[in-house]
């Protein structure tokens, strides 16, 4: 099944500066092979249910290696069939809009 996931982990026990932790993750899903988007609050994968989850899975894991707190949300969009909604999700919204947005 095709799932486009959106996804932000942050360790609450770091303090007020995360970003070398959530650049870790960056990291994992970059290596990982999976479409993505990242984005200013979280980021966006794009494949199989199971090969998502498991980079999900690769972040937790590697987060929970030194940080005792972390917050998880996640939010997914399964479509059987879809593909290239990174993308293409977007694009419809400007062919609706009939110009390009901010990107």
């Amino acid at each position: 099944m095709s799932v486009l996931l959106e996804f932000s982990m942050t360790p609450l026990d770091k303090g007020e500066s995360v970003s070398k932790y959530v650049s870790r993750s960056l990291d994992i899903i970059d290596k990982s092979g999976v479409a993505y988007k990242l984005g200013p609050m979280g980021t966006c994968l794009e494949g199989e249910y199971d090969e998502v989850m498991a980079v999900v899975k690769s972040c937790m894991d590697k987060m929970q290696s030194d940080c005792k707190r972390i917050t998880v949300s996640i939010k997914m969009d399964v479509r059987d069939g879809a593909t290239n909604r990174l993308i293409g999700k977007i694009a419809s919204v400007e062919k609706n809009l009939g110009r390009e947005v901010e990107k």
